[in-house]
């Protein structure tokens, strides 16, 4: 009987042993699942955080600021912006987040697809600087500095390591930093900013491609049948293979907040560059009584940036009960865009 009531004793004493850590456990996993769950929250107020579109700023002003009471040379508002709207990419809330690999970074899309707008819009526009500003003629040299800033600006945007795009676009910065110092310095002659008609011209027809793109891209939200008209307008035109003579066009759902946040990232910047546009051609613009055009435009992509107070995307039909805010931002891209049409014919006359 002795043995049997140490037998049932030590029995005990491990269900006692087995049942406190059983307690234990399950305090242990309740506090990780509370830091989990801590976690999460914190990162999605981070998240929200970091989902805050800067705000557009005066041009004028920052480009007075950096005059510091000096002569204001032709092209320093131009580069000036250039370098403050990629700057903005780098230094915002949250760095640039278009690589990010780890949360909250990674589950964003809003803000890197505004990011790819803003970046679009840099690449055409040290395009243009390489191509034609910064050269009299066809003939002449390119600036080394812009050249370096164009290539470093088109390194992909979803590289996160070895080398990641943040390194990338900085170099690209440094370089018209680079390109700006030798600009505003009166005793240095290898660096000139030509505001002509034609450079313009250049430009502009580069951003007249873009916004149309975007428009359709936009409209294409609720789904339509269009007629191909590739080759209107050419009687002998033709191209490499066959295409049905009308197409399905509509925007995947998935894809609807994409588009919308990649034109409002493009808007933004552009809205920059033609502020700063209509400072260094000044005199092209008023010969051409071209200055209203420009603010016209300017005004058309301001509307683009309003407050959003819809938690997200609406992509109601055309004519429905529910808004759809790819349409309005198609309707504000697409007025803006026949401004640029106009603008273009406006400076190519005599």
């Amino acid at each position: 009987m002795e043995r049997l009531s140490n037998i049932g004793q030590r029995i005990g004493e491990r269900l006692e042993d087995l049942r406190d850590d059983l307690v234990s456990g399950g305090i242990f996993m309740r506090l990780i699942g509370g830091v989990i769950v801590l976690l999460l929250l914190l990162a999605l107020a981070l998240g929200f955080y970091w989902s805050s579109e800067p705000d557009s700023y005066s041009v004028r002003n920052t480009v007075a600021t950096k005059a510091s009471g000096q002569p204001m040379l032709v092209g320093v508002a131009t580069t000036t912006t250039l370098i403050r709207v990629t700057s903005t990419l780098m230094d915002k809330q949250g760095g640039f987040l278009s690589n990010d690999v780890f949360p909250p970074g990674v589950w964003l899309d809003n803000i890197p697809n505004w990011e790819y707008g803003v970046l679009i819009q840099s690449r055409d526009l040290s395009k243009a600087m390489r191509e034609a500003f910064s050269r009299s003629q066809s003939q002449s040299t390119e600036d080394s500095a812009l050249a370096r800033a164009e290539s470093r600006f088109n390194f992909d945007h979803n590289s996160w390591a070895v080398p990641a795009s943040e390194s990338e676009y900085r170099q690209g910065i440094k370089s018209l930093k680079d390109y700006l110092a030798r600009l505003a310095d009166e005793d240095q002659h290898n660096a000139q900013f030509f505001a002509r008609a034609d450079n313009l011209r250049y430009w502009l027809s580069t951003v007249e491609t873009r916004l149309g793109s975007l428009s359709q891209r936009l409209s294409a939200s609720v789904g339509q049948r269009r007629l191909n008209t590739d080759l209107a307008g050419e009687e002998r035109a033709s191209r490499s293979t066959s295409a049905p003579s009308e197409v399905e066009v509509k925007t995947p759902w998935t894809e609807i907040d994409d588009v919308f946040y990649e034109a409002r990232g493009s808007a933004w910047a552009l809205l920059h560059f033609l502020k700063a546009i209509e400072v260094d051609f000044a005199d092209v613009l008023a010969k051409k009584n071209a200055q209203v055009s420009v603010q016209q435009i300017i005004r058309e992509l301001e509307a683009t940036q309003e407050p959003i107070f819809s938690p997200v995307i609406m992509n109601g039909d055309g004519f429905g009960a529910l808004a759809n805010h790819s349409l309005v931002m198609a309707s504000y891209i697409s007025r803006a865009n026949a401004g640029i049409i106009d603008l273009r014919e406006l400076l190519s006359q005599g």
